[in-house]
């Protein structure tokens, strides 16, 4: 069930390989492992993009990629959980990680407006960037080793109660 599911929300291995951005890694992209389903790669493609879209840089996408690729995790899915982190969630996310990595170096955090624009960045980050950057590797981390586990031990159960089916 777990792979059957996995498998009906993933683009085709040529969709991937004719991405434009995708082409940057050019005969990389041919093993493989970076396209099969199994209990290793989809927990670790998980741990991958959930670090990344924790992460306030640009081209998050190409970095869950680069990582992805010689971690031989699943490629699609590493790269895909990037976009949890988009422009409509980015705001609450990153609000949540400034307040965190706040309450971590015991700072007071101010209420503040985010703008995603690089004037903001300028102005505003200067101000912030310690609590902020804290929270977000906290959130990173912390949802990375969580999916990794979860997800592993999800599918084990899986297995394990296909096994006792097939007995009875």
């Amino acid at each position: 069930m777990t792979k059957k599911l996995v498998k009906r929300f993933m683009p085709s291995h040529d969709k991937v390989l004719n991405n434009k951005y995708m082409k940057l890694f050019g005969t990389l992209l041919h093993d493989p492992n970076l396209f099969h389903i199994n209990r290793r790669s989809v927990s670790g493609a998980f741990a991958v993009g959930l670090f990344f879209a924790w992460m306030p840089v640009p081209f998050q996408m190409v970095l869950a990629a680069a990582v992805a690729i010689p971690t031989r995790v699943n490629l699609i899915l590493s790269v895909a959980l990037v976009w949890i982190s988009n422009p409509v969630t980015m705001p609450p996310l990153f609000y949540f990680a400034y307040r965190l990595g706040g309450w971590v170096l015991d700072r007071k955090t101010t209420h503040f407006d985010f703008e995603p624009s690089f004037a903001w960045l300028a102005n505003e980050l200067g101000l912030i960037w310690q609590p902020f950057l804290l929270g977000c590797f906290i959130m990173a981390f912390t949802s990375s080793i969580v999916a990794y586990t979860g997800i592993r031990l999800f599918w084990r159960w899986n297995i394990v109660n296909r096994w006792k089916n097939r007995k009875k």
